[in-house]
C-alpha cells in the first residue's frame, strides 16, 4: 500500500524552514509516497514549488475553519502523520481526519487522549539543532540521515521578479546587495534600531559601493528618518514592496548577504544558499547550537557565556543582548575591515 505522509508544522516561518530537510529525506526514503504538509497560510510560502511535496494544506487557524481542514485532510487518506511541533488544534485535526499512524513530540494530554505515538526531545539534553529534532520524527518512519540542509525552491521567473522588485526601488544590478533585517517578530533577542543604524553607518563608511536593503515591516518612523538623514543613495527600503512572504523570498534570492537576528528571513537566506550573519543569544533555547542558520556560508555570532553570566539575570528576564555582540565582530564576519 502506498505511504501517504502528512507533515504538520503550523508555527512561524523559521520553524517551517526547519521541516524542509524532513520533506526531502522522506521523499528519498519513500520515492513513491504521497507527501503533504499542513501549515499556516503565511508560512506556506516557504514550501511553494518544493518538488518533494504533493500538496500544501493551509490552515488559517481560525475557529470556523477547523472542520474544513479536517475534511481536506480526510480527502487525502493519509496513512502517517508527523506532528513536529505539538498543537492541540492540529492533534485533533489529524485524529478526526483518520490518520492512522500519528507521531508527536512529548506527551501532551491531547496527544494521550488521541492515542498518538511519541518521540521525546529528552528535555533538550544533549542540546541539538531544531532541524535535527524535526528529523527525529522522520527517523521514526525509517529515515536514516544526518543531512539537515534546508532548501527553498524558486523558479527562474520568480528570481527575475525579485530582481525587478529591487530594480523598482532603485537598486543597481552590478553592486553588492546586503540585506539588513532589523525585525524579529519578538521571536528572538535582537539589537535595537539604534545599534542597527550604527552598523549601517559603519558599512557605508568602509564599503560605500555596497547597497543596503532594509526589509523589516517593524521599522519605526524614527529609524526611517534617521536612515533618510544619512542622504545615502545606496540605502533602500524594500518593506513596502513586500506584499507577502514570497516577495521577500524573491528579494533575498537576489542578495549577496543577509544580516539579522535569529528570525525567519535569516533561515530563508540560509535555505537559498545566501551568506548569512546571524545574531544569537546564549540562552539554550535561543542559541546558535539550537537555532543557528545552517550551511557552509552561514556565520552565527553568539553572545559569550562569560558576557551572559556577568550581564544577564539567571532567569534571562534581564538580558543585555544589545551589548553582547559588537558591531566590529559583524564587520569582520562580512569580510569588511
Amino acid at each position: 500500500m502506498q505511504k501517504r505522509i502528512l507533515i504538520v508544522r503550523t508555527d512561524k516561518v523559521g520553524d517551517v524552514v526547519m521541516i524542509t530537510p524532513v520533506i526531502r529525506e522522506l521523499r528519498k526514503k519513500f520515492p513513491d509516497s504521497f507527501i503533504g504538509v499542513l501549515t499556516n497560510e503565511n508560512s506556506s510560502d516557504v514550501l511553494t514549488g518544493n518538488p518533494n511535496l504533493d500538496v500544501i494544506i493551509k490552515d488559517s487557524m481560525r475557529k470556523d475553519t477547523f472542520t474544513k481542514v479536517v475534511k481536506e485532510l480526510r480527502s487525502y487518506k493519509f496513512t502517517d502523520g508527523l506532528l513536529i511541533m505539538p498543537t492541540e488544534r492540529a492533534a485533533y485535526q489529524m485524529f478526526l481526519a483518520g490518520v492512522r499512524n500519528r507521531i508527536g513530540v512529548g506527551r501532551k494530554l491531547y496527544e494521550v487522549i488521541t492515542l498518538m505515538k511519541s518521540v521525546s526531545r529528552n528535555k533538550y539534553i544533549p542540546l541539538r539543532h531544531e532541524a535535527d529534532y524535526c528529523m527525529d520524527l522522520a527517523r521514526k518512519l525509517g529515515v536514516v540521515t544526518n543531512d539537515l540542509t534546508p532548501e527553498i525552491f524558486l523558479s527562474d521567473e520568480e528570481i527575475m521578479e525579485g530582481f525587478e522588485i529591487l530594480n523598482s526601488i532603485g537598486c543597481k544590478e552590478d553592486s553588492e546587495k546586503i540585506i539588513i533585517h532589523t525585525g524579529s517578530g519578538n521571536s528572538s533577542r535582537n539589537w535595537s534600531e539604534e545599534k542597527y543604524s550604527l552598523l549601517i553607518k559603519e558599512i557605508i563608511r568602509i564599503k560605500p559601493s555596497s547597497q543596503i536593503i532594509l526589509t523589516a515591516k517593524e521599522m519605526t518612523s524614527s529609524f526611517r528618518n534617521k536612515i533618510n538623514a544619512l542622504k545615502n543613495s545606496n540605502i533602500f527600503f524594500a518593506d513596502q514592496s513586500v506584499r507577502r512572504l514570497r516577495d521577500l523570498i524573491k528579494i533575498i534570492s537576489n542578495s549577496d548577504l543577509l544580516i539579522a537576528s535569529s528570525t525567519g528571513p535569516l533561515h530563508i537566506a540560509s535555505a537559498l544558499n545566501i551568506k548569512t550573519v546571524g545574531l544569537y543569544c546564549h540562552r539554550p533555547m535561543n542559541c546558535a547550537k539550537h537555532w543557528g542558520a545552517l550551511g557552509n556560508i552561514a556565520v552565527n555570532l553568539e553572545v559569550s557565556k562569560e558576557f551572559c553570566d556577568l550581564n544577564c539575570s539567571s532567569d534571562k528576564e534581564v538580558c543585555n543582548f544589545e551589548n553582547g555582540i559588537e558591531i566590529s565582530e559583524v564587520i569582520r564576519n562580512i569580510g569588511l575591515k
